[in-house]
């Protein structure tokens, strides 16, 4: 079994364009003769590695407590793909996974051919708005992109409003530098932050 980290370092994190870059505060110090080390953390619920909540694009959404958990853990298959994302690449990717996940079945008895319904792209890839109907229309769980956004960097809200009006949750600024193609168990569980609409985590992946 292998472990990859795929989240960014949070204080040297990429931001999207705007949005505050996240900030240490040392509230205590031990060499200044505190009685521990203590940090206070200013950031954006959206810096680094994070998760968008429907409710991040969608006002009467669920926010990031209110989704299940299960969309952010479980089999996920990782795809390699650079520039927009079309309608007819989001399709061969489905069946791309839906095929490695049917392979993965026949010698795993934990994974269901039809369990993938959760897809990380590796690369500068960037969600179309006919390739958001296809992830929508296929019901997935979870996308997720090394870009800070999904769609394109000056235009990504309507991208946002049809993946995440899907409930497709969006796993954003994920590293996927040292991951090859693949099924994997995925661990993106958020910080329970309550009324938030997207939230920080700790994203990992699992060979199986």
């Amino acid at each position: 079994m292998k472990i990859y980290d795929i989240s960014q370092e949070v204080f040297n994190c990429a931001v999207y364009p705007g949005d505050p870059q996240p900030e240490r505060i040392r509230v205590l110090n031990i060499n200044d003769g505190a009685v521990c080390n203590l940090t206070a953390i200013k950031m954006c619920a959206h810096n680094g590695t994070h998760v968008d909540a429907p409710y991040h694009f969608v006002n009467d959404g669920k926010k990031i407590d209110e989704v299940d958990l299960k969309r952010f853990v479980g089999f996920t298959y990782v795809t390699e793909h650079d520039g927009e994302i079309s309608e007819e690449h989001a399709k061969a990717m489905i069946e791309k996974a839906n095929l490695a996940f049917k392979a993965k079945a026949a010698s795993c008895a934990y994974v269901d051919e039809d369990s993938c319904k959760r897809l990380l792209v590796k690369g500068n890839a960037v969600v179309t708005e006919a390739a958001a109907q296809v992830f929508a229309d296929n019901k997935l769980l979870l996308f997720g992109n090394e870009s800070q956004t999904v769609g394109p960097l000056e235009a990504p809200m309507a991208v946002h409003l049809i993946m995440l009006g899907a409930e497709i949750v969006l796993l954003e600024g994920i590293r996927l530098g040292e991951v090859e193609e693949g099924v994997y168990l995925l661990d993106a569980a958020p910080i329970n932050l309550g009324g938030a609409d997207g939230a920080p985590c700790r994203a990992v992946l699992i060979s199986l």
